[in-house]
């Protein structure tokens, strides 16, 4: 197997990995709010030259898919499955909470303000081992739904490198890179808007 990369940009955060089949692996990491479009593919390109790789060496590519920011999911899925497309490789996309989970050493539950006072929660048997769907409830619903005893993670920021590590053997098939909203839109049409129905 060659080399994976992992693209994260659900949080303001850019985050990138390059994990090769003998385990080594370079990760670069930027905050940032926005700006993230014109700053990964130089990112990246960086990263490549630092691991003495090129897009050749790519053998598949993982992409956080959310719940997070709408237009850094869009940025992150777009040049994911552009260079999936480009390189003719798997590209697989880890949904945010279950990446979050991959840093906890057991048990855990991903908890993640979502505003309006409610919250994306999710609850795991181990890192990225799913007990329940996610969910958006009532902060103090989310809240009373987690399980006594699991280690609980709040931080967006996921582990890139353990991002990685859990794509570079997952079955693309079970993960497709799409975006996980969670959230509904907040748009709706505008009735002015309409196009009128002609009556049959």
């Amino acid at each position: 197997m060659g080399m994976l990369l992992a693209i994260d940009t659900a949080a303001p955060r850019l985050q990138l990995a390059l994990l090769g089949a003998d385990g080594s692996l370079e990760t670069l990491v930027e905050d940032m709010a926005t700006g993230q479009a014109e700053r990964l593919f130089p990112a990246l390109a960086e990263l490549l030259e630092r691991a003495h790789a090129g897009y050749a060496d790519l053998t598949r590519i993982a992409v956080t898919t959310g719940p997070g920011s709408f237009t850094g999911l869009r940025i992150g899925l777009s040049a994911a499955r552009g260079l999936g497309l480009a390189l003719d490789i798997p590209v697989l996309g880890i949904p945010s909470l279950l990446a979050l989970s991959l840093a906890a050493a057991g048990p855990a539950a991903v908890l993640l303000d979502a505003r309006r006072n409610e919250a994306y929660v999710q609850s795991f048997a181990g890192p990225g081992r799913p007990l329940d769907p996610p969910a958006l409830l009532p902060m103090d619903a989310a809240r009373a739904r987690l399980p006594h005893g699991a280690e609980l993670h709040t931080t967006p920021f996921v582990d890139i490198g353990a991002l990685a590590r859990f794509a570079m053997t997952a079955d693309p098939a079970l993960y497709p890179p799409e975006a996980s909203y969670i959230r509904d839109a907040d748009a709706r049409p505008q009735e002015k808007f309409r196009v009128a129905r002609v009556p049959a």
